[in-house]
């Protein structure tokens, strides 16, 4: 099981640097956008607010932390929760400026666009498209770090079968039974002590086979 939790780095690549680069642009259009008339008001950059914080900034952070978690993550786990708090930020994109109604935040203004094709553009690239896209790859990544691959499960289980190896060799190993003269003091003197010489034997004492000896007669 523990095995599993472990993934190669390349899993979450495209997702985690998409959802890098959206936070990144979400959290900079409404304070750069006016250089290229494409934003929102007032026409002028860089304008901090706490209407901005709650509905670019927050969801911006949100977004692009997420996709770091996601992008340099090798633990299942953690990159998952990666990809949740990504998805938390563009659903907050989406929705964030309906919802932040509730507690008086009129908004981050109105958008510069001076024909209605060009309002919806920004509307769509700052909040609601942005969202939605950030969702998505957020979703795409949990997909992706949710399923076990077959090369994954294969190797998972070789390392499995190798540990249940080791063990086995150890239990052996711990579990074989010592002989009285491998420890204590039949080691010590067997260690020390060679082995007696075979006693030595004239020619006479040696008795040939079927010969009785003198001493029986």
């Amino acid at each position: 099981m523990a095995g599993t939790m472990h993934v190669p780095r390349t899993r979450g690549v495209l997702s985690g640097t998409m959802l890098v680069l959206l936070g990144l642009w979400g959290g900079l259009l409404p304070f750069a956008g006016p250089y290229a008339d494409f934003g929102f008001a007032p026409d002028d950059p860089w304008v901090y607010d706490t209407d901005r914080l709650q509905l670019s900034v927050a969801p911006a952070v949100a977004v692009g932390l997420g996709g770091l978690i996601v992008l340099l993550s090798a633990n299942r786990a953690f990159a998952m929760v990666g990809a949740w708090i990504a998805v938390l930020g563009g659903g907050w994109f989406a929705v964030g400026g309906i919802v932040a109604s509730l507690w008086d935040v009129e908004g981050v203004g109105a958008p510069l666009g001076s024909d209605e094709g060009q309002q919806v553009a920004e509307q769509l690239a700052g909040f609601t498209g942005l969202g939605v896209v950030a969702v998505f790859f957020a979703a795409l990544a949990l997909g992706r770090f949710a399923v076990v691959g077959v090369k994954e499960a294969r190797l998972n289980e070789t390392g499995d079968e190798e540990r249940a190896g080791h063990t086995g060799d150890h239990d052996d190993e711990t579990t074989r039974p010592m002989s009285r003269s491998s420890f204590g003091r039949y080691a010590r003197d067997s260690a020390g002590t060679p082995p007696p010489p075979p006693p030595a034997t004239s020619p006479e004492d040696q008795q040939v086979a079927g010969e009785q000896g003198t001493g029986r007669r």
